[in-house]
């Protein structure tokens, strides 16, 4: 049976390939932005289709909310929030605003309309992690009052008020930690890891790495992280469930493999490493291969070609 769909932030990087992959299966799908990190370019292609239509709009604004109160949805991905490091250290209101008032807005949403709502938490909410790999039973390590509080905090508030709805309310809430995600439709302006070297790489400008490069990273391609978060939503779950890939690489073995792959002549500088840096990241997906039947299939070598290959068109 064909859906209907609210998904916030849909003109992002991962949510645009979520509002492919929905319109494709012949679902309606409402896509609400602000624009402030998303583009119309990742979408230009699904404008003049009549079962996608686009809000510009924030989704903490009441306006945005009244407009969507007239939609009749099943289901409802809140995707909205910024992510890269530069970004949410410049913007923590912003980055804490969507993750807490946003994601209440979008949970009352969900109650009046009895949709279910899938909550698109972070690896983040376990900081700099003791544990190691993370499963989703770690409580985590991060510094409430840190520069990146307002991201990491404003994600564990929004996984705690999904939690407190479905216990209190009954809504169908889901939750997804997303690790590291590369792929097209990221673009030059992204600081996260793979799009700023590709960039760096491909501009033939110096490799920033901040730090020795020696943390590591887990690397999911877009794609499959998408396939994920489509399994989880149609699924029985509420989770949280780890979505990643538990491929483990350092930071300057990425660079390396970046420069290699573009032929450039870029060098690496080393730079300061950033305040509450988490050392290794890398997901335990066991719970995802046992409740969803998901894992990555896509290699971090066939994904990074495909990633370099669409980053030569806009760069």
């Amino acid at each position: 049976m064909k859906k209907q769909v609210l998904i916030t932030g849909g003109a992002g990087f991962i949510a645009s390939h979520l509002c492919e992959v929905l319109l494709s299966d012949g679902n309606r799908v409402v896509c609400v932005d602000n624009l402030s990190r998303g583009s119309k370019n990742n979408i230009s292609k699904m404008l003049t289709n009549e079962r996608f239509k686009f809000i510009d709009g924030d989704v903490c604004s009441e306006i945005v909310v009244r407009k969507l109160e007239g939609e009749k949805f099943d289901q409802i991905y809140h995707m909205a929030s910024p992510a890269s490091v530069d970004y949410v250290v410049e913007h923590p209101v912003e980055a804490a605003d969507v993750n807490s008032i946003g994601t209440k807005k979008m949970l009352e949403l969900a109650r009046r309309l009895d949709a279910k709502m899938l909550f698109a938490s972070s690896s983040e909410a376990y900081g700099d992690p003791h544990e190691h790999p993370q499963k989703e039973s770690y409580w985590g390590n991060v510094n409430p009052v840190g520069i990146r509080s307002g991201y990491d905090e404003g994600k564990r508030f929004g996984e705690a008020l999904c939690m407190a709805y479905h216990r209190e309310y009954k809504v169908d809430t889901k939750i997804v930690r997303i690790f590291n995600t590369y792929g097209p439709h990221s673009g030059p302006q992204d600081s996260r890891i793979i799009p700023r070297f590709i960039t760096q790489a491909l501009k033939g400008e110096p490799i920033t790495i901040h730090g020795d490069g020696l943390q590591t990273r887990s690397f999911c391609y877009v794609s499959d992280l998408v396939g994920g978060i489509v399994k989880m939503m149609e699924s029985e779950e509420v989770g949280p469930i780890n979505l990643g890939n538990s491929e483990e690489l350092s930071v300057i073995d990425v660079a390396y493999i970046i420069i290699e792959k573009t032929k450039s002549k870029s060098k690496i500088k080393f730079t300061e490493r950033l305040e509450d840096d988490p050392f290794k990241r890398k997901p335990d997906v066991g719970l995802a291969r046992e409740k969803l039947n998901w894992g990555p299939t896509v290699s971090f070598d066939q994904g990074l070609d495909a990633t370099i290959e669409y980053f030569k068109t806009i760069v």
